[in-house]
């Protein structure tokens, strides 16, 4: 039987979307095929902004996931394979769905990459990267 997740994820990220919230997703970036610029991955992780006014071309496959986005304002494709999503969640309240990371031999090697798509990416890309998944305690201070 196939998995589920490619399936899950595309629903969680239709139902933050359709909740006005920001879609984050946490990679393990040590995973085979996960290409991603490596000065955003932090302890073996990356977080990424999927939202669609950060992201161009966004593709949720079965296999990958796949979009433009721009780092340090430089455009840049990026390609995950799905098994490599450890997480997505709303940026606004953290709710989303966590998953297993994968063991070793327990499924095969992800497929080959997708080839690049050469198409520019829309010009409104944001940055995608750098926030940590988990927040700190709220800080306050008095202001004279």
């Amino acid at each position: 039987m196939s998995s589920n997740r490619p399936y899950l994820l595309r629903a969680i990220y239709d139902w933050i979307s359709d909740n006005n919230l920001t879609p984050y997703v946490l990679v393990d970036a040590g995973v085979a095929g996960v290409r991603v610029p490596p000065q955003v991955v932090k302890n073996g992780q990356v977080v990424l902004n999927l939202a669609m006014r950060a992201v161009a071309n966004l593709d949720l496959g079965n296999e990958w996931i796949s979009f433009q986005a721009r780092f340090s304002g430089v455009s840049q494709a990026i390609q995950i394979p799905v098994q490599a999503v450890l997480a997505l969640y709303a940026q606004e309240n953290g709710q989303g769905m966590m998953f297993p990371a994968e063991e070793e031999g327990g499924d095969p090697p992800p497929p080959s990459a997708p080839e690049p798509d050469d198409t520019a990416p829309a010009s409104g890309a944001d940055n995608a990267g750098g926030d940590k998944p988990k927040r700190s305690t709220p800080h306050l201070r008095v202001v004279k």
